[in-house]
């Protein structure tokens, strides 16, 4: 059956462009281009032994773009029917997981097979199923389970992604759901509504503040201040490892009073700090010999982020220290997390987006910080660390 593009979707005229010279890395890869468009080639190549593989790749590869959506809404209800869990207490008949989803025998079974093509569930012996080895991770990760779940936001937004790259930044999904970002008074924002964005914040700290604590000794540093650092996950896991370091929290008054209980519960009230405000618009604290921003900049744009990077310049004494936490754009080892994921969703959300480590440290640089420096990560995925001293 014969697949046509809808008309939702329909190519405008194509634009012309001036007239420019074409080098000859231009000429080549166009020479590429046509030749990954032509069906000739792709017979010739799928029947020529030592390129076989390379087409079976590619073309693997470029389904997996197109079935990517349909990839997602498939781990998406494996979490909605509690697929995982189930399994996590070892493998289970049809039968049993047909009861405990509700989805019926074919339903099921339909699912399962999808599942296990993504290896997120695999068979066991006697007919039955067990965890796979991508679906063992999701059982325990909440930072991953909360991020599927808080997606839904997203993909309703992408149903007409064009519309949404068409327009200046308007009322979206996700701009709803992050409104208090674009609130005229985000200090006045009440409890309930900070609890739900600072909630999804806390489920996806742990492992990056672990990374970022492992490349970073906290040690060197008698006060630590997190600007932006939501109900203090970050600082309370800096405090545990340091017994020595004092720690200070910046953000809207609604969070920090959600991150002053959390300091309580976990005997860390006598080394924490709390600072309510609007750092749009209110000076830093000062008093920290260390200041870090994570995941911060990428949620504002140039300008926002630039005045951020210099009142914590301004907040920090001579030869303090400044920390950027957060996954970089331009990046190999990142995959497209950072320029295609995040890159569709700040826009959508209405503000930020994420910047390449050369355009982290122009702000850096603007703002008078010096000797930057980037220091490795485990993974790149969820974050990238940049270090800049104020040498004043």
């Amino acid at each position: 059956m014969a697949m046509h593009a809808p008309d939702a979707v329909a190519a405008p005229p194509l634009a012309t462009a001036p007239a420019v010279p074409l080098s000859l890395a231009d000429r080549l890869l166009m020479l590429r281009d046509r030749l990954y468009a032509s069906r000739a080639f792709h017979r010739f190549a799928s029947t020529y032994a030592p390129w076989r593989w390379i087409t079976r790749v590619r073309s693997r590869q470029v389904f997996d773009l197109v079935g990517g959506f349909v990839y997602t809404q498939i781990i998406t209800t494996c979490f909605a029917v509690d697929l995982f869990r189930l399994l996590d207490g070892g493998p289970q008949d049809e039968a049993t997981i047909a009861r405990h989803t509700g989805l019926g025998d074919e339903g099921t079974r339909r699912l399962l097979r999808a599942a296990a093509s993504l290896r997120l569930v695999s068979t066991r012996s006697r007919g039955r199923w067990g965890l796979g080895p991508l679906g063992g991770p999701l059982v325990h990760d909440r930072a991953l389970a909360r991020m599927v779940a808080h997606n839904q936001h997203f993909y309703r937004d992408l149903a007409d992604p064009s519309a949404i790259l068409r327009k200046a930044r308007g009322e979206t999904e996700l701009s709803r759901f992050w409104s208090y970002g674009a609130a005229e008074r985000p200090h006045e924002i009440d409890p309930l509504t900070a609890a739900e964005f600072s909630g999804i914040m806390a489920d996806t700290i742990p492992p990056l503040a672990e990374d970022v604590l492992d490349h970073y000794d906290m040690g060197r540093h008698r006060v630590l201040m997190d600007v932006g650092g939501g109900e203090g996950l970050f600082l309370a896991a800096a405090a545990r490892r340091h017994p020595t370091l004092r720690v200070q929290l910046f953000d809207l008054p609604a969070v920090v009073a959600r991150a002053q209980a959390r300091f309580e519960r976990e005997g860390l009230a006598d080394r924490a700090q709390v600072h309510g405000g609007d750092f749009h618009r209110d000076a830093l604290p000062t008093g920290a010999d260390v200041i870090t921003l994570v995941r911060v900049l990428l949620d504002h744009g140039d300008d926002r982020a630039q005045a951020l990077v210099r009142a914590a310049k301004a907040a920090l004494p001579p030869g303090g220290t400044l920390l950027v936490a957060e996954p970089f754009a331009g990046q190999r080892n990142t995959g497209p997390l950072a320029d295609a994921y995040f890159g569709l969703y700040l826009w959508a959300m209405g503000q930020g987006r994420a910047r390449t480590e050369t355009e982290h440290r122009g702000m850096l640089e603007a703002a008078g910080f010096t000797r930057i420096r980037r220091l490795p990560t485990r993974t790149p995925l969820w974050t990238d660390l940049l270090v800049a001293y104020n040498d004043d």
